[in-house]
């Protein structure tokens, strides 16, 4: 089970969340990593939807540079990266639904 906090129009809900149901979806299958991974792992800030992948594996970056977008409660979020280095992995694609703390991509 998860709990969250939602606020909706100024009040403040407690939700728990219980996992793993049968929705009578199918579950997502992991993915695998797109080269192999480095040793600085890239998170996700907040929970959201993967809008747009803004480097590619191997590219060269800088401290601040946008490495995906992505997209929670309407808005638009950068996941720039937390250091300089050269993208070793992307662990997501366009439209994957993520986790606050997840593993978006690595560096080296």
């Amino acid at each position: 089970m998860k709990n969250y906090t939602i606020t909706v129009n100024g009040n403040v809900y407690d939700v728990t969340v219980e996992e793993g149901t049968g929705s009578g979806a199918p579950a997502a299958a992991p993915k695998a990593a797109s080269g192999a991974a480095g040793s600085v792992k890239v998170t996700a800030s907040c929970p959201g939807k993967v809008f747009k992948v803004e480097a590619k594996v191997g590219q060269a970056l800088k401290a601040g540079d946008a490495i995906i977008i992505l997209e929670a409660m309407k808005m638009e979020i950068p996941v720039v990266a937390p250091q300089d280095g050269t993208l070793a992995s992307l662990e997501v694609a366009v439209g994957d639904a993520v986790e606050n703390g997840a593993v978006l991509a690595t560096l080296n």
